[in-house]
This record gives structure tokens, C-alpha cells and sequence, in this order.
């Protein structure tokens, strides 16, 4: 797999079939339902629950801006992955190609779908910091390796941010 930046896209280029479904998952591993956990992490109120005014508030006003934002990045994710669904051989390499514009959507997504996954199997911190860990024998690992190559991409997508100066104009 390469990663770079080519014009104003991110491009992802030979990426093998199991990495591309890992991809392809992004949008519904962003989904925190069914895991209250998940849904505590996302949607966590801003203070203590005895301040039950705040509490209301942030349910009220802020809770549903968060879950149209996360809804949006997803769908913004979900349609750039349409280009892996195509009609290449099945064990073909794919190419993917992010529009800049799209990074915060993609951050956005790839950090929600890292929150539910570490809710939905309850890992520890010791097992979120052991980059080591091999080989991948059950769902739980497969959903450990998951979290860590969507941190990945989470930051080489900031370090690409970073790195891009802004275009100034004369």
C-alpha cells in the first residue's frame, strides 16, 4: 500500500482487497447502535449528571448538531469509497483517491468508527498500545487491527493537512 498526496486528493494506491474492505467498513463501524458505550462515548455530556440543566441543554441544542455532523462525514466517506466498488478482479489492488476537501469528513469518521470499535469490545489500554499484536484469530482482533490502520489513516491524513501550505492568493 502507498499513501501520498497527488494535486489536491489524498491517493491510496495499491491497496490489497483486505485492506479495501477494511475501508469499505468505515461507515458502518461509525454506527454506536446497539452499544451503549459506544453511544456514551460519542454523546457524552459535556459535565457531571447531578448539573442537569447542562445536561439538558447539551442534549437538546448540541447532541443532535453532533449526530447530523457524524451522520454527513460518513456519508461523505461512504461515497468517496464507491470507487472500490467496481469491476476489477476480485484480488486485484485498488486505488483510492480522497478529495482534500474531504480530510475532515474522513478524520471525522475514522475517529468515530475507532471510538465504537474500542466501546464494542471493550479494550484495554494496554491492548490499544500493544502495536505488536499478532496474529489476527478472532473478531476482536480483527476489530484491534481495524482501530489501528484507521489510526493510521487518521494520521497520515493530518500529517498531509499539515504538510499542504494553503494557497494564498496576490
Amino acid at each position: 500500500m502507498e499513501i501520498c498526496r497527488r494535486e489536491d486528493k489524498l491517493e491510496i494506491s495499491e491497496l490489497d482487497p483486505f485492506l479495501a474492505e477494511l475501508l469499505r467498513q468505515i461507515p458502518a463501524s461509525t454506527n454506536p447502535e446497539g452499544t451503549p458505550a459506544a453511544e456514551k462515548r460519542l454523546f457524552s455530556p459535556p459535565a457531571d449528571r447531578s448539573k442537569t440543566e447542562q445536561c439538558s441543554e447539551w442534549k437538546l441544542y448540541v447532541e443532535p448538531e453532533l449526530r447530523r455532523l457524524f451522520r454527513t462525514a460518513a456519508e461523505t466517506v461512504a461515497a468517496d469509497l464507491e470507487q472500490l466498488n467496481g469491476n476489477e478482479k476480485p484480488f486485484a489492488n485498488r486505488k483510492l483517491r480522497i478529495p482534500a476537501q474531504h480530510a475532515d469528513a474522513w478524520l471525522n469518521a475514522l475517529n468515530q468508527a475507532r471510538l465504537v470499535i474500542a466501546a464494542k469490545y471493550n479494550f484495554t489500554d494496554g491492548e490499544l498500545c500493544d502495536h505488536y499484536r499478532s496474529p489476527i484469530g478472532s473478531r476482536r482482533d480483527l476489530g484491534l487491527f481495524q482501530l489501528n490502520f484507521y489510526g493510521f489513516l487518521q494520521e497520515f491524513i493530518l500529517r498531509e493537512i499539515d504538510d499542504c501550505p494553503e494557497k494564498t492568493s496576490d
